[in-house]
Formats: structure tokens, sequence, C-alpha cells
């Protein structure tokens, strides 16, 4: 029977574990969250929050949402890869029901767990179209 606690063994503790996976990390995003990846050496994924204060003013919302991440992430656990993940949050999920904020995990956790495959490649970014003379086509001059 797969085990689903949350233990301190699938998280990530200390400053020095949060940093390594800065460097160069697989990126998911959707309009919620940033998800940040590496392999690591281990036999399990571990997970990270950051929750900032700039982005979720008050405190029982952010916990709110850790809550709803750690439970997540503790019953997908077993379907992760051997991954350390940083999980960040963006403004405005605050405003999000418990539901709306799961449905986006849930296909993070797909997500971010692809891109750390060994031999996965991303597809080709599209270029940015660029607006040259935009004062013009308003009718400035």
């Amino acid at each position: 029977m797969e085990d689903f606690r949350f233990g301190r063994e699938l998280r990530l503790l200390t400053p020095s574990h949060y940093s390594r996976i800065f460097n160069e990390p697989a990126r998911a995003a959707t309009s919620l969250f940033t998800l940040l990846a590496k392999p690591n050496s281990l036999d399990h994924a571990r997970l990270g929050l950051t929750v900032a204060k700039k982005n979720v003013k008050q405190a029982n919302q952010r916990n709110r949402i850790k809550r709803i991440a750690r439970e997540s992430f503790r019953l997908h656990q077993h379907k992760l890869e051997n991954i350390d993940i940083v999980l960040m949050v963006k403004r405005g999920i605050d405003e999000l029901s418990n539901e709306e904020i799961r449905k986006d995990l849930d296909k993070l956790w797909r997500k971010i767990n692809e891109r750390c495959k060994p031999g996965y490649k991303p597809p080709p970014r599209r270029p940015h179209k660029k607006h040259h003379n935009t004062k013009q086509k308003r009718g400035q001059s």
C-alpha cells in the first residue's frame, strides 16, 4: 500500500535546497502558479512553497493556498518522478475557490513531471510580434 503522508523528507527545508532549483530549472506555469523543478538524487519528489505577502496579503489566505498545494502534492507524489519542485503563486489567486486552485495544480503536476524527464525538448518559442510606429497607427505624431 502506498504511503500518502507528507513528512519532512518530502519537503524542501533549507535555502540551499531552494537555490539549487532556481539555477536553470524546468518550468511550468499557469495564470495562478509557476513551478520550477529539477531532478534530485533521492527516490521521491520534494516540494517547497513560496507564497509571497506581496501577492497574497492576508495570512489566512496564504495558509489556505499552502494547505491546498500540500494536499494536492501529497495525493500526486507517487505519480511524480524524483524531482524537487518549488511552487510560487501569482497575484489574484486568493480570489479563487479551492476547487479552481486544485484543478490548476492537477494540470501542473503532470506538466512539470513531463518536463523533468530525460530527453524532454521544449517546443520552440513563438516569436513576439513587434509593433513599429505605434504612434502613427494611433493617429499621433
